[in-house]
């Protein structure tokens, strides 16, 4: 890890006031997994973004933005980030989102499948587009006609849309973890 953990205690105002409307959202909506120490120092991507507070708050309005547009059920939005998480090997984002995905039912034969970019027999049509529009914007290059159309005539534009933004923001996600080489916590004993 190349940036250490910041005590709540040290913030400028600027942090705070991102610490503050992250542990609001964290709570909300990033309970699966664990996001910060006991004392309140955060992990993960938020104590990169606490350490940059500029770029931090807007990587959450972002996420904040992509998550609003609510087109997707969550077990298809964990489907695109599974395999974000998986391309990008980014340790911390599949250790949380294998928590989240194991949250919502999903089976482990069907996360490791995600994260090792290998199509599910199981997946219902919504997430197979999911599935088939995030692996094509993970290559590289433009989705293809027929995947964006299969996408959008499953999952709507909205939700086409929804995937797009969802993959650009866990890819910045990734990269971002990787950068800093922050790790997944230690498993609990």
């Amino acid at each position: 890890m190349r940036l250490p953990l910041i005590d709540p205690t040290d913030f400028n105002p600027l942090q705070r006031a991102l610490y503050d409307d992250m542990a609001a959202g964290i709570a909300t909506g990033f309970n699966a997994f664990q996001t910060m120490q006991p004392d309140g120092r955060m992990i993960g991507p938020w104590n990169v973004s606490l350490h940059h507070p500029a770029v931090g708050k807007a990587s959450w309005d972002l996420t904040k933005a992509v998550n609003a547009i609510g087109a997707l059920p969550a077990n298809v939005k964990e489907i695109v980030i599974l395999v974000v998480g998986g391309h990008y090997r980014a340790a911390y984002e599949i250790y949380a989102h294998v928590a989240v995905a194991e949250r919502i039912g999903m089976p482990l034969a069907r996360i490791s499948a995600l994260v090792s970019h290998l199509k599910p027999s199981d997946l219902d049509e919504a997430e197979g587009a999911a599935f088939d529009m995030a692996l094509a914007l993970c290559r590289g290059g433009p989705v293809s006609e027929p995947t964006w159309r299969l996408a959008v005539a499953t999952l709507g534009a909205a939700g086409a849309a929804q995937i797009v933004f969802l993959v650009g923001v866990y890819a910045f996600v990734a990269a971002t973890l990787n950068g800093f080489d922050v790790p997944a916590p230690a498993p609990e004993s």
